[in-house]
């Protein structure tokens, strides 16, 4: 096991633990004061029992978002941090820094990749201040998920610009999503610090193990609604989208924040 995963592993299980009201309670403000958080929508962080349960915090007030739909809006709070065309397979992690969406998205993906050679990419950063969840960007149908094991390492603007292929070395788990018979993959990335990416419709994946085997589930009848949660990150991380050429045509939003329910693309 990689020292990223053994990292990752110990600061999961000290989030996780719930300590004594008064300590969680110092625990939970001075993080939310450290991060700067913003809980205008969420309960105040006192009131969650452990650190884990602040990095997965849910709405108290739903938040709206546009239904129109041909749009898609953005599944997560975060960073844009690059977006852009694609090179035949090649897309950029950061300006200067490139990667094979073929190795990210392997082999189990082959039947539709080529689908996806010179179409577009969006990459979103969530970093340990951001609300954790992720949701679907537009009505879709769920085809595959494939989950493949891999280090741990950091996803922040450092990293990106000095670790190459950066997000082909790190675990991840790939959903293979189909939309107006068009073909788009989000691709969650799991970082230094992440104890686990969550999946509310597959209990069976388990992030952040001690294993090489790369498992594929796929699926007949499971589709999602536009802004539906899918699960959640338990610590910041990233989160690619592409989409097959032709599909959609991008908003201008390189390095700005965006929320959940953003309009990011629309065809």
């Amino acid at each position: 096991m990689h020292i990223t995963n053994l990292i990752s592993q110990y600061f999961g299980k000290f989030a996780k633990k719930e300590f004594p009201r008064p300590i969680q309670k110092f625990i939970n403000s001075s993080y939310a004061k450290l991060m700067k958080l913003d809980l205008k929508e969420f309960k105040n962080a006192k009131h969650y029992k452990s650190l884990n349960e602040l990095f997965t915090r849910e709405f108290i007030i739903q938040r709206d978002f546009d239904k129109t739909s041909n749009i898609f809006i953005s599944p997560t709070d975060s960073l844009i941090t690059q977006y852009g065309k694609l090179n035949k397979d090649i897309a950029l992690q950061i300006k200067g820094m490139q990667y094979s969406v073929e190795e990210l998205l392997t082999y189990y993906c082959s039947e539709n990749f080529q689908r996806v050679e010179n179409g577009d990419f969006m990459n979103f950063y969530l970093s340990p201040k951001d609300y954790h969840r992720y949701h679907a960007p537009i009505d879709f149908k769920l085809k595959k998920l494939i989950h493949v094991p891999g280090k741990l390492y950091p996803v922040n603007l450092k990293y990106l610009n000095k670790e190459f292929e950066l997000f082909v070395q790190n675990e991840r788990v790939i959903l293979e999503c189909e939309s107006n018979s068009k073909i788009f993959y989000m691709v969650f990335v799991g970082a230094l610090n992440v104890g686990q990416m969550v999946f509310e419709f597959e209990k069976q994946v388990e992030t952040n193990r001690d294993t090489k085997e790369i498992k594929v589930y796929n699926y007949d009848n499971i589709e999602f609604s536009k802004g539906d949660c899918l699960g959640y990150f338990k610590m910041g991380s990233t989160v690619v989208m592409l989409w097959e050429k032709d599909f959609v045509n991008l908003e201008d939003l390189l390095n700005q924040d965006v929320k959940f329910g953003q309009k990011i693309a629309n065809f």
